[in-house]
């Protein structure tokens, strides 16, 4: 499904505009990566979390050489599903 697909999904589903639910997911999308930037995890409760995950500095190797490499440290998005939408796939 992508973002287009999710829009008109939203759309049909509440009855809103497609405009209105693009406008929706846009600010969903930019108040989750704003919650995020700041630390925070997002919960959504039936459906998951939204949270930070640190990851360390290592090494790994260049697949086309072989060579040895220093993989610095990130952040990365993380989500865990909600017992309820875990459920629902079942």
């Amino acid at each position: 499904m992508n973002k287009t697909e999710v829009i008109d999904c939203i759309a049909s589903e509440s009855g809103l505009s497609k405009a209105d639910a693009g406008r929706a997911l846009e600010a969903f999308c930019k108040c989750v990566s704003g919650a995020l930037k700041k630390g925070d995890s997002v919960q959504l409760v039936g459906f998951g979390t939204f949270g930070v995950r640190e990851r360390s500095a290592r090494t790994g190797r260049n697949p086309q050489t072989g060579a040895t490499i220093n993989i610095k440290a990130s952040k990365n998005v993380g989500f865990k599903a909600g017992k309820a939408l875990k459920d629902s796939l079942n």
